[in-house]
């Protein structure tokens, strides 16, 4: 018996060695939303669960064919671009999805790492506007990517009209940079405000949170779920993920994205 394939999202991120961020929270958020993800490696890096400490860009052409031999194999039904590695890559995966404009493209711009550390030159950031967001459906910008990538804007919700004017369908603006009580999220379409909603701010600091809620909504929007209502789940997911989420190292904490896996998560569903 011959069983259909979940549908396909085609990652472009950084291998992290920790699991907790990069190519790995894609593939367990993405198989937790009832998709898979077919990865495309864009650098690897050497980090712990802090901050990265090194990190290799992955050769374009190697990037191309790896991208293109997927695409040309299976039916992929969302591309999600994580961490880029150099501003070659940028443009080698603006070639790669310009000639599969019908497909829904979700972008986590991974301006720097939780500890800080740059993953991008400002040639970069400026590429992400040039090249990627005119074929962009949803960018989910932390308020510090948000201000570096729109830097005409005096606001957040101007931030969001500039990268809509940039060309992105979608944007969501994540709270979890800012200093506010609770986490709050916007999602804004068609050059207004959509719909914002809150979280209670956890008391950690997580590595792979970004990785995480991007690469939900990927799973659900390739699955056809509209987007307003793909970004809602996924929020409650990977909220539900950092609140069980678990310390393996010696600083911040990993979201657990497969808690629905365990066998008293079964027993006792009121999470």
């Amino acid at each position: 018996m011959i069983h259909a394939s979940p549908p396909i999202v085609l990652c472009f991120s950084g291998n992290d060695p920790t699991g907790g961020a990069g190519i790995q929270a894609d593939i367990e958020a993405i198989s937790s939303m009832g998709a898979r993800a077919a990865p495309v490696i864009t650098a690897l890096t050497v980090q712990d669960t802090q901050n990265v400490k090194f990190f290799s860009a992955t050769d374009p052409k190697m990037l191309t064919e790896q991208a293109r031999v997927i695409l040309e194999d299976m039916p992929v039904s969302a591309f999600k671009i994580g961490m880029t590695g150099s501003l070659e890559n940028i443009d080698a995966i603006h070639k790669i999805i310009h000639d599969y404009r019908n497909i829904p493209v979700i972008v986590d711009p991974i301006l720097s790492a939780g500890g800080g550390m740059a993953l991008s030159s400002d040639a970069m950031a400026l590429a992400y506007s040039d090249l990627l967001f005119p074929l962009t459906t949803l960018v989910s910008p932390n308020s510090n990517e948000a201000r570096l990538l729109a830097p005409e804007a005096d606001t957040l919700d101007a931030c969001a009209q500039e990268l809509m004017d940039d060309g992105c369908k979608y944007v969501l603006l994540t709270g979890t940079h800012d200093s506010t009580e609770q986490v709050i999220n916007s999602l804004h379409g068609q050059h207004k405000l959509i719909s914002s909603l809150s979280w209670p701010r956890l008391i950690h600091n997580y590595h792979g949170s970004g990785c995480t809620l991007t690469s939900a909504i990927a799973g659900l929007i390739a699955q056809g779920i509209p987007i307003p209502e793909a970004v809602a789940a996924a929020q409650q997911y990977a909220w539900d993920s950092l609140r069980l989420g678990f310390q393996s190292g010696m600083f911040q904490q990993l979201p657990n994205r497969l808690f629905w896996t365990s066998n008293w998560y079964d027993a006792n569903n009121s999470l």
